[in-house]
C-alpha cells in the first residue's frame, strides 16, 4: 500500500514540539525524541526517535514516508494489542486482508523519571481508541560512545510493559492474524532511510529473504543516507521468542518482532521486559567489523 503524504525535511521539522528532548554523545546531538506527535489517530501516535544521526551527521531514520506514512523513526509499535492497532495504517484481518478499521489507539507519555543529555527515562500508557489503558510502560533510552570506535555511538533501549492485574494482554501481528510471507512485524521498530535499497546481513546470512524471521544474535543494515553519507546500523537484543523482521526491497527497516509466528502475551499483573542495542556508525562496515561491534554491545548489556 502507498499513501501520499507531504514528506517532512530530515532536519528538525516534523509533527512534534520544538522543545522535544534530544540525546547527545560528547556534546553532539544524535537524536531527537518526538514525545507527543500531533498526528491523526490512523498513524498510531506514539513517542519516537527522529531524526537519528551518525556522529558525522548522516540521518538514519525516516518519519511519515510516502510508502507507509505511519512509520515513525525508531519506536515501540504493535499492530494488535488485545484488538487495538498501535502500529498505524490498515489492520490485517484474517480472511479479509488489510482493512481500514476504527481500532487505532495511541501510546502516551505520562511523566518523566530522568531527563539528561544522554538519558531519557519516562512512564507511558498504551491506550485503546476509547482511551482505556491496555498496558503501562517504563522506558529508558540512553546514548553512549562506543569505546575504541570514534565513528560510532550506541543507543540502549530498555522497557517494561505491564498488564492490568485483572487480565492478560495478547500481542499479535499480521502474521499471527493470517498474513503469509513473514509479515510478523510489531515491537521495537526502526524505519531507516536509504537512497538505494540497503544491505542486511547477520553472522551467517545475507539479504532480506535469509535474515527476515531469523533469531541471530545480531543484524546489520548498511545504506546511504539522503545526503549521500554511508552508515551501518548493528541491532542486538532479541528477547525469548523474538525474531528479526527485516525489509530492504519494499522499504528499509528492522524490527525486534514480538509475535513473528505466534502471539505473545503479557500476563495479568505481569510485565514483559526488553532491552535492545543499536550501534550507529558512519561508513559501510563489513561482517567482521559489524560482528565486533555486536560483541562490544553484548558485553555492555551483560
Amino acid at each position: 500500500m502507498t499513501d501520499q503524504h507531504p514528506r517532512p525535511r530530515t532536519d528538525d521539522a516534523g509533527p512534534g514540539s520544538p522543545d522535544d528532548p534530544r540525546l547527545r554523545v560528547g556534546g553532539v546531538e544524535v537524536a531527537r525524541y518526538v514525545l507527543a506527535p500531533d498526528l491523526d489517530a490512523t498513524h498510531g501516535p506514539r513517542p519516537y526517535l527522529h531524526p537519528v544521526r551518525t556522529l558525522g551527521g548522516t540521518v538514519v531514520t525516516d518519519e511519515l514516508p510516502a510508502d507507509h506514512v505511519w512509520h515513525l523513526g525508531a519506536s515501540l509499535a504493535v499492530q494488535d494489542v488485545a484488538g487495538t492497532n498501535l502500529w498505524g495504517g490498515r489492520t490485517y484481518v484474517r480472511d479479509a486482508g488489510y482493512t481500514w478499521r476504527d481500532d487505532h489507539g495511541r501510546i502516551v507519555h505520562t511523566g518523566w523519571d530522568e531527563r539528561a543529555d544522554d538519558v531519557l527515562a519516562h512512564r507511558l500508557q498504551w491506550r485503546d481508541p476509547a482511551g482505556a489503558v491496555l498496558l503501562t510502560e517504563r522506558r529508558r533510552l540512553a546514548a553512549d560512545p562506543v569505546p575504541g570506535h570514534p565513528d560510532a555511538w550506541r543507543l540502549d533501549v530498555r522497557y517494561a510493559l505491564t498488564a492490568p492485574a485483572d487480565r492478560d494482554v495478547p500481542l499479535g501481528s499480521p502474521a499471527t492474524n493470517g498474513r503469509p510471507g513473514g509479515a510478523g512485524y510489531g515491537g521495537f521498530f526502526w524505519r531507516a532511510v536509504a537512497a538505494e535499497p540497503p544491505h542486511a546481513f547477520t553472522a551467517s546470512a545475507d539479504g532480506e529473504e535469509h535474515v527476515n524471521g531469523s533469531a541471530e544474535p545480531w543484524v546489520a543494515l548498511t545504506g546511504t543516507g539522503p545526503g549521500g553519507g554511508a552508515y551501518t546500523l548493528v541491532f542486538t537484543g532479541l528477547g525469548p521468542g523474538d525474531r528479526w523482521f527485516v525489509r530492504t526491497a519494499m522499504y528499509p527497516g528492522v524490527c525486534v518482532a514480538f509475535a513473528f509466528e505466534t502471539p505473545a502475551v503479557v500476563p495479568a499483573g505481569g510485565s514483559r521486559h526488553g532491552r535492545h542495542g543499536v550501534v550507529v556508525a558512519d561508513g559501510v562496515l563489513d561482517r567482521d567489523a559489524a560482528a565486533a561491534l555486536a560483541v562490544t554491545e553484548a558485553a555492555v548489556r551483560a
